[in-house]
């Protein structure tokens, strides 16, 4: 990352997986209840930030399909203004890397990235706390990003605990299909009444292999986007005699674990014998902390 006065470039906003996902039931508002664990991955947007006097919100970069007005990076800046009052702008440029409508939480990730770089280039340190408040406003896996640490979700994602998990690196990779997450959570197959379990349950499926626990959990949304999308199913079955591997999020992004990048390396190269066109393909890292942990307290 670059810092100057005026500005701040090659801010990274990392994607995350779902290493499960169970829904617990539904609230009377329509949101979903659900327990995850949230994992940081070493795949991200890079932003770039530079400081504007006139107080305007402007998004330099064209994103097809996402309007400036939109778009999270320029609805998070302009909420943070609100909260506070600044008279400051800023133009925001992004580098788009992480795949739309994939599950790995690249629009949320942009907009928490966006607040942690404003509350340093505006000069406005807030903690991490009113952030992550701010957060939730713009979208449930916010919060998660400004958190900053893997962890242990609750409620409808926002109710977060930290989790120390063994270093792993993933393959990911997401189909040439665009899958939202109303599509998912609106089809009245989905599981809605798992059962819950505890942060002390499920750190104690984890292995000293450092290769993620098929035997734990599932993803409750998997079944339902693989009656609705032929491709999740392709990309699932291309994993058969690979690795084990499991969707993240709403989809329609499928990962495997394992214990190295040389090992995810030699999946990989198995893996693209069969690669279908359109697929994106990922290696990546696991992260303990966010690259702009240190831009909140």
């Amino acid at each position: 990352m670059i810092e100057t006065n005026d500005s701040l470039r090659d801010c990274p906003a990392p994607a995350k997986l779902n290493l499960f996902l169970h829904i617990t039931g539904q609230r009377p508002d329509g949101y979903h209840s659900l327990q995850t664990v949230f994992q940081l991955i070493d795949w991200a947007d890079t932003l770039h930030f530079t400081l504007r006097a006139d107080g305007q919100v402007r998004r330099k970069t064209v994103v097809p399909g996402v309007p400036e007005e939109a778009d999270l990076v320029v609805r998070a800046a302009t909420l943070l203004k609100a909260h506070t009052g600044t008279s400051l702008g800023v133009d925001i440029e992004i580098d788009k890397h992480l795949p739309m409508g994939a599950g790995l939480g690249g629009g949320s990730s942009d907009a928490a990235t966006t607040l942690l770089a404003l509350n340093r280039l505006w000069k406005l340190d807030l903690p991490r706390e009113t952030l992550q408040v701010l957060g939730l406003k713009l979208g449930a896996d916010v919060p998660f990003f400004l958190f900053g640490r893997n962890a242990f979700a609750q409620g409808v994602g926002e109710a977060l605990e930290a989790v120390e998990l063994p270093k792993r690196c993933f393959l990911v990779v997401k189909p040439n299909v665009h899958v939202p997450t109303a599509d998912i959570f609106s089809d009245k197959l989905l599981t809605r009444d798992s059962k819950e379990v505890t942060i002390a349950f499920f750190l104690a499926q984890q292995s000293c292999d450092a290769r993620w626990p098929d035997s734990f959990g599932r993803n409750d949304m998997q079944p339902v986007a693989v009656r609705k999308y032929a491709e999740v199913a392709q990309v699932l079955r291309g994993f058969d005699n690979i690795a084990p591997a499991r969707m993240t999020g709403s989809g329609s992004s499928v990962f495997a674990a394992f214990s190295s990048i040389a090992e995810a390396e030699a999946a990989q190269a198995k893996l693209l014998e069969n690669q279908q066109a359109g697929w994106t393909v990922a290696v990546a890292p696991s992260l303990d902390k966010h690259p702009l942990f240190g831009f909140a307290s």
